[in-house]
């Protein structure tokens, strides 16, 4: 039976968390990781860069925008759905077509009323004229403001856009460009519908690949549908009989699936500190998180101001093969300055047990130096020239956290 160690850095080594460079440099970095990866999540939030850059940076010290941009250019990767908004392989195409086919008969809904007048002359203005943006629609109606009361085209343009009429084919600023599907999608691309063994056994795939190891609820994290959930379980199982996936047990005493041969590996972790997006793909399943790692981590955005215990977009602080706490940071890009509004580090995350603090003698012997040069770099990524401490907890990091950064 695997230690939790080892399961937390099988865990971590699929992810692409435990070396440097585990996908290369460059665009074809970006490739591999997305496919190996199976999505990468879209956000809109950037108080820090946005976490389908942040994510990719995490893997990748030399990302840049430009990279992602580059292979939706090339057609290598698309926008579409996942468990949430994503940047999906290419190649996996056929498997949105569930989703897609879904919306259009109305078995889904995105929009509960749609325009299908309005969302025919969209289309064909498109279709005439090329790639267009929502603002390219003129919308005379005044309207009080907020994501439901979208302008009628957006909303066509978006309801086009779930139904697989149309595809992003890029983005200027943060606003889509929608193109008509058939230009959009490869000529050689696989657009047969998937049966509904093969969509189950793509989930199954793409999560052990990218995650190693999973309990059987995750392989159809947020998907809903009991035909597919019964179907993943019957895959597994058949698996099980072949020998080529096998059950380990988690420290807390739930089973998780594994293909055997991994067990063997021998894992390499290099010593640094990594500051993940709040939605990064190793904890956006905060079960498994917490089963994996002991680490109850949520994101409190979504928490009122009030109720917040670490801030608005605390990013989870992983070195080697554990969470050392949490920081919340705020890019100034104008003043050209990262604020770490709050730097909290906890020695257990799990609520159920006495919260203790960490103490700096507590912590392993290079990490302030290893989070200190982190920081450094996260500051860059962010189009940043300085940095401020805050809030900062144990109290007694501030001075020589401040020292290593002053230094560095």
């Amino acid at each position: 039976m695997p230690t939790a160690s080892k399961l937390r850095k099988l865990a971590l080594s699929c992810q692409g968390l435990t070396l440097a460079r585990p996908f290369g440099s460059g665009t074809k970095a970006v490739a591999q990781a997305i496919d190996h990866l199976g999505y990468i999540q879209i956000d809109t939030i950037s108080v820090v860069e946005r976490a389908h850059h942040h994510v990719l940076w995490s893997r990748i010290p030399d990302y840049t925008p430009a990279s992602l941009a580059n292979l939706i250019e090339q057609k290598r990767v698309f926008e579409y759905w996942s468990h949430a908004a994503a940047f999906l392989p290419m190649q996996h195409y056929r498997f949105a077509l569930p989703r897609m086919h879904a919306i259009k008969s109305g078995k889904k809904h995105w929009f509960t009323n749609t325009n299908r007048k309005l969302m025919k002359a969209v289309y064909r203005r498109i279709e005439a004229e090329g790639p267009l943006m929502a603002r390219d629609f003129q919308d005379n109606v005044k309207r009080k403001g907020g994501w439901w009361e979208w302008k009628p085209a957006k909303q066509a343009l978006e309801q086009l856009f779930m139904e697989g009429e149309l595809m992003v084919v890029g983005r200027q600023g943060f606003q889509k460009r929608y193109d008509i599907t058939e230009r959009v999608l490869p000529s050689n691309l696989d657009t047969s519908m998937p049966t509904l063994t093969e969509y189950a056994q793509h989930l199954i795939d793409i999560t052990l690949r990218a995650h190693g190891f999973a309990h059987a609820r995750a392989f159809a994290y947020l998907r809903k549908g009991s035909e597919l959930r019964a179907q993943i379980k019957h895959c597994l199982q058949e698996a099980i009989a072949a020998g080529s996936l096998t059950t380990v047990t988690l420290p807390g005493g739930e089973p998780v699936y594994i293909n055997p041969e991994i067990l063997d590996t021998t894992i390499r972790t290099d010593r640094k500190v990594r500051l993940l997006s709040p939605f990064d793909n190793c904890v956006i399943q905060r079960e498994r998180c917490r089963s994996i790692f002991d680490f109850a981590f949520q994101i409190e955005c979504y928490v009122p101001a009030a109720k917040r215990q670490h801030g608005y977009f605390c990013l989870p602080i992983l070195f080697r093969d554990k969470f050392y706490g949490r920081i919340d940071c705020k890019a100034d890009r104008r003043n050209g300055i990262l604020k770490v509004l709050s730097l909290d580090l906890d020695a257990d995350n799990s609520p159920e047990r006495p919260k203790t603090t960490l103490t700096c003698n507590s912590l392993p012997d290079d990490f302030i130096l290893e989070l200190s040069s982190s920081l450094r770099r996260f500051m860059i990524f962010n189009q940043c020239e300085s940095l401020v401490l805050e809030k900062v907890r144990p109290v007694a990091l501030r001075k020589p956290l401040q020292r290593m950064l002053a230094n560095s």
